[in-house]
């Protein structure tokens, strides 16, 4: 038989184990563990070549590796013992010997149906670990991986990410979404930033994060928001759509009410969550590219003033505009130099405050409204300052409402 041909040439490089000798052939059948199948083998070319079943001895391979499942299982369990999970994956870093060796004998003999030991040794650990802890082995949706570093051996644990979905509002000028590292020491402290190594003292992200981190004993927490309001605006109305990232949590389920709760205290006024559901990973590249629409309500400062009619007619021009819109002097040092074409969707005087005037304005995502209003020189056309003849400037910002991706155009 040809397979016994190939168990022959497999024997003559070494004392070699029931698991490695059968999972050369491992893709040939169903129904047998590579330990039954190579053991299965070894009885056939025995009596074929009415030869003594041989001792068992130390494999060249992987070193009789497998007579350790049990207690590489039992190290997982004990790893994993203060964390809440259901799902699990176990995944296997091989020592180079050892792959090379497996490799040799498959390019050696042109095997095309070996089955790789580390997909043994993570499915043979699995079951155990499934056995011992009562956990469900998922690999496609698993709460955590455990690697088998086998040779510094010692288990490695990644906790998968958490993922909530959510609306924040932001009542304080000066906080910027997420971290910003100081601008002096990029973060490695300094006495500029007071060796925190932060441009600002607190986040929109760190505002929220530091309460979700404590409730779910978690690494870190990442915001991901659908765009960003400028450091001095408000992010008031409906609230800005977001993800919020529970990086390696050890606690995964919470009473999102309580966690919303928690947050809200511990901003003290200064930002405020509502947090709708929990979301998954996807949603994260979902919520960065949606480009909906959004609705600011700012406070403009004409030079001279002028009459209702002036601007009305200023107004009116700048309503359904199609804008062009040079990348802002004020971002210039970070963002490539081009020319964008948005779209005003709406504009209207909605108060007044002394000299100055209110306006409220939904535009396309990536309007650039400090600069409808300014010009900023000429880079935006057509702008209000524009229309008018004269300076004009935004006093204050506030965002009122973003589009999120759920709601449709």
């Amino acid at each position: 038989m040809v397979i016994l041909d190939d168990v022959e040439k497999i024997l003559a490089y070494g004392e070699i184990c029931d698991h490695c000798l059968g999972r050369f052939f491992g893709k040939l059948s169903h129904g047998l563990s590579n330990d039954e199948r190579g053991k299965a083998l070894r009885i056939s070319y025995s009596l074929q070549n009415n030869l003594p079943y041989p001792s068992a001895r130390p494999c060249w391979i992987c070193g009789d590796i497998f007579g350790k499942t049990e207690e590489w299982a039992d190290r997982v369990v004990a790893a994993t013992a203060d964390i809440e999970y259901g799902t699990f994956v176990i995944g296997t870093r091989v020592p180079p010997v050892i792959a090379e060796s497996e490799e040799i004998v498959w390019s050696d003999l042109s095997l095309s149906h070996a089955e790789p030991l580390k997909s043994e040794m993570n499915r043979e650990v699995g079951k155990a670990v499934a056995r011992k802890s009562g956990k469900v082995a998922d690999p496609k949706h698993p709460d955590l991986l455990a690697i088998l570093n086998i040779a510094h051996d010692c288990v490695e644990i990644q906790i998968r990410s958490i993922f909530i979905y959510g609306r924040y509002r932001k009542f304080e000028r000066g906080i910027p979404q997420t971290h910003w590292f100081c601008r002096a020491c990029q973060g490695s402290g300094c006495e500029k930033c007071n060796f925190t190594g932060k441009q600002y003292k607190d986040s929109v992200e760190e505002l929220i994060g530091r309460p979700i981190i404590t409730l779910f004993s978690a690494e870190n927490a990442i915001l991901h928001g659908s765009g960003r309001e400028d450091i001095d605006a408000r992010m008031v109305g409906t609230g800005r759509p977001f993800v919020m990232e529970v990086v390696a949590p050890r606690i995964r389920t919470r009473d999102l009410a309580v966690v919303q709760q928690e947050v809200n205290r511990a901003a003290d006024g200064r930002v405020e969550v509502t947090l709708e559901r929990w979301s998954f990973h996807k949603e994260v590249e979902i919520i960065k590219s949606t480009k909906g629409y959004k609705k600011y309500r700012i406070l403009v400062e004409i030079d001279g003033g002028c009459s209702l009619d002036e601007l009305q007619s200023a107004i009116q021009s700048l309503k359904g505009a199609k804008v062009n819109q040079r990348t802002p002097i004020r971002v210039a040092h970070r963002r490539a130099d081009r020319v964008r074409e948005r779209r005003v969707l709406d504009i209207s005087k909605v108060g007044e405050d002394g000299e100055r005037v209110i306006l409220e304005i939904t535009g396309e995502a990536g309007l650039y409204i400090k600069e409808l209003i300014s010009g900023d020189q000429g880079r935006t056309e057509p702008s209000l300052s524009g229309l008018l003849g004269r300076s004009a400037r935004v006093c204050s910002l506030d965002v009122v409402e973003v589009q999120g991706y759920d709601e449709g155009e």
